[in-house]
């Protein structure tokens, strides 16, 4: 898969490619290296700590973590598996695809990663708190699950006129 780089940006809620599971990265190539640049850039402009390629358009099990948004700490997963353990712990989080909502969400407080990185090297990383909520956070985007989905009915309830408007908006957004 070709991926033309240039024409990544930030897609938004409801586009298809946030609403479906990913395709597996074939191999790590100059045109993924590329990519995972070109989601930093994206992800360094919005002022996120994370982005899945799907939040750049691109249907890859591939996403990036950087927990204090400085593009110098930035690690990069590729074909991640996300094991949540621990307790459930209700914190806020907000979404760079569902920009304006801001929704309390219950996510496991761990989580252990296994990916490989840009030079072909498998991982395995643990993390709890923030980093265990961003690991879940963008391994949700790469199966294809939003916060919108994951938002209690009161918060859809209450942010039902952001969600019309980013549906009509955004809702035609290519695949």
């Amino acid at each position: 898969m070709t991926i033309d780089v240039e024409k990544c940006h930030i897609t938004h809620y409801p586009a298809e490619v946030l609403g479906k599971a990913s395709q597996p990265v074939g191999k790590i190539d100059d045109n993924i290296r590329r990519l995972a640049a070109k989601m930093l850039d994206i992800m360094i402009d919005q002022k996120g700590i994370g982005l899945a390629a799907p939040q750049a358009g691109v249907s890859l099990r591939l996403f990036i973590i950087s927990l204090d948004g400085k593009r110098e700490n930035v690690r990069v997963y590729v074909n991640p598996t996300v094991k949540a353990e621990g307790s459930l712990v209700e914190n806020e989080e907000g979404c760079l695809s569902v920009p304006g909502i801001f929704t309390k969400i219950k996510r496991y407080s761990q989580a252990t990663v296994t990916a490989t990185d840009l030079d072909g090297k498998t991982f395995t990383d643990k993390g709890e708190g923030l980093y265990a909520r961003a690991l879940q956070h963008e391994f949700d985007h790469i199966e294809g699950v939003t916060i919108v989905n994951r938002m209690p009915t009161v918060a859809r309830i209450a942010y039902r006129k952001q969600l019309k408007k980013l549906e009509e908006e955004n809702g035609d957004a290519g695949s």
